[in-house]
C-alpha cells in the first residue's frame, strides 16, 4: 500500500513568480499534481476545461457548495473558485503529492481541515516586485500602486507558512522548492509510512 501524499499550499503576492515556479516544478516532477479548481468565471481564449479550471455555472457551484464538496472556496471579483475535497483526498490516498496555488486566506482555511505544508514565495525586494508588475505592460501606475499595496499586505502573512522561498534567481528558487519537497519526504513520519515493512524487518 502506497504511503499517503503530502498536501502543499503555495502562496505569494502577484508578481513573485509562484505560477512559473509551480509550472517548472511539475514539469520536472510528474509525481506531483496541481489541484485544478472549479470556477464560475468565463473560459478565456486558450484555456481548456479540466486543465486550467473546471468551468461550472453559478448554480452548479452553489449546489456543490451545499453538498460540502469544497475543501476551500472564495469569491473573487464576482466569480467563485473552489477546491474539490474529494479529488484532493483521492489523490493524496494514492500516494501523490498535491499542490494548491492559493492565497493566504485559502491556505488558512485548508490548514484548519487537513494537514498541510505551507510554502510562501517572496520577491527579493519591493523594487524587484514593482519591476515585475510593471514589466507586464498591462496596467497603468495607479493600478500598479494598488497592487503593490495589496502585495505588502499579503506578504505580511508569510509568518503562517512552514517554508519561505525568496525568488531572486529563478533556478535557485526552483532548487529550493524541490528541496522542500524532498526534505518533507525524508521526515521520520513520512519514512515510517513509506518503509513500514523494511523498518519492521530491520528491527525484528
Amino acid at each position: 500500500m502506497s504511503s499517503r501524499g503530502t498536501l502543499y499550499t503555495v502562496s505569494a503576492p502577484s508578481g513573485a513568480g509562484k505560477t512559473s515556479l509551480v509550472k517548472a516544478l511539475i514539469e520536472q516532477h510528474r509525481e506531483v499534481q496541481v489541484s485544478v479548481s472549479h470556477t464560475t468565471r468565463p473560459m478565456r481564449p486558450g484555456e481548456v476545461d479540466g486543465v486550467n479550471y473546471h468551468f461550472v455555472s453559478t448554480e452548479q457551484f452553489q449546489a456543490m457548495l451545499g453538498e460540502g464538496a469544497f475543501l476551500e472556496h472564495a469569491e473573487v471579483f464576482g466569480n467563485w473558485y473552489g477546491t474539490s475535497q474529494a479529488w484532493v483526498e483521492e489523490t493524496l490516498a494514492q500516494g501523490r503529492d498535491v499542490i494548491l496555488e492559493i492565497d493566504w486566506q485559502g491556505a488558512a482555511q485548508v490548514k484548519r481541515l487537513i494537514d498541510t505544508v505551507g510554502i510562501f514565495i517572496l520577491p527579493p525586494s519591493r523594487e524587484a516586485l514593482r519591476q515585475r508588475l510593471t514589466g507586464r505592460g498591462q496596467d497603468d501606475d495607479s493600478v500598479i500602486d494598488g497592487r503593490m499595496a495589496e502585495a505588502v499586505s499579503e506578504m505580511s502573512h508569510y509568518i503562517s507558512a512552514d517554508y519561505v522561498l525568496i525568488n531572486d534567481d529563478f533556478d535557485t528558487a526552483l532548487a529550493d522548492f524541490v528541496a522542500v519537497l524532498r526534505g518533507q519526504r525524508m521526515t521520520q513520519q513520512s519514512q515510517q509510512r513509506r518503509h513500514k515493512q523494511l523498518l519492521q524487518d530491520l528491527l525484528a
